[in-house]
């Protein structure tokens, strides 16, 4: 990134994207926040923009990103945080209007919102994206459209990766495993997660912090991670290296415990 351009964060006022905006001001980069409920990051530097913006309405995302630009300046920098968490039902529950739902901002606001602000990268041979995928879209669960569209997003991340990488665009994806959100500890308060299911699967026996998934956000969007591009780099506590692990009789304890 450029110290001229803007970094946009989608899905801004809340949770992973809240947590990567306000690091991303502390650090001196221009941020502004979109979200289909816009609230402002109190006792932050970040820039609000003020209108709904729903990243499933191709129209919206093309006049939005374009009205952003006029406003505040070149987008250099994309963090694609807005997303909805599936719902947990039993293959024959699932109804087709969750699934449009959940796939329709998950995967396809992915791709439009990249899509727009991308194309002005490449034109303008310099840019970073990171879209936040899931553990979920490199696992399985009963969470049939959110897994799919995670997926999904994983693949197009690569896909632009190649698409843009001579225009001199890098395209990476984060995949946070449980994270605690304030929609995560919501779903542990009503019975509807498990926060020891949740931990005990993970190496470190813990959930992940939105901040360490801002922090990881934030390497790949910066120079330091200037020959990065097309990968997905989980953030998960180590539950993809752990999960499997209770086949073998569980997770040792660390010494003394």
């Amino acid at each position: 990134m450029t110290a001229e351009g803007i970094v946009l964060v989608t899905g801004g006022s809340r949770g992973i994207g809240a947590a990567t905006a306000t690091l991303l001001a502390e650090q001196g980069r221009r941020v502004v926040v979109t979200d289909i409920a816009p609230e402002p990051l109190a006792g932050t530097q970040v820039i609000l923009w003020p209108a709904p913006f729903d990243v499933a309405n191709e129209s919206a995302v093309v006049s939005g990103i374009a009205d952003i630009e006029t406003a505040h300046g070149p987008i250099t920098g994309l963090v694609n945080a807005a997303g909805v968490f599936g719902k947990m039902h039993r293959i024959e529950r699932v109804r087709m209007d969750q699934w449009d739902r959940e796939v329709n901002i998950d995967l396809r606001g992915t791709f439009l919102v990249a899509r727009s602000a991308g194309v002005k990268m490449a034109e303008r041979r310099h840019g970073a994206i990171v879209n936040v995928a899931s553990v979920a879209g490199m696992t399985s669960g009963p969470i049939h459209a959110y897994t799919a569209a995670k997926a999904g997003v994983i693949q197009i991340t690569q896909t632009l990766a190649a698409e843009w990488g001579r225009s001199g665009v890098r395209v990476n994806a984060v995949s946070p495993g449980f994270t605690r959100t304030v929609a995560l500890e919501a779903g542990i308060a009503s019975g509807a997660l498990n926060r020891k299911w949740l931990e005990s699967p993970t190496a470190m026996n813990r959930l992940v912090e939105p901040i360490e998934v801002a922090q990881a956000i934030a390497w790949l969007l910066s120079p330091m991670s200037s020959g990065v591009t097309g990968i997905n780099l989980p953030v998960d506590a180590g539950y993809i290296a752990g999960t499997t692990w209770a086949a073998y009789g569980g997770l040792p304890d660390a010494p003394g415990a």
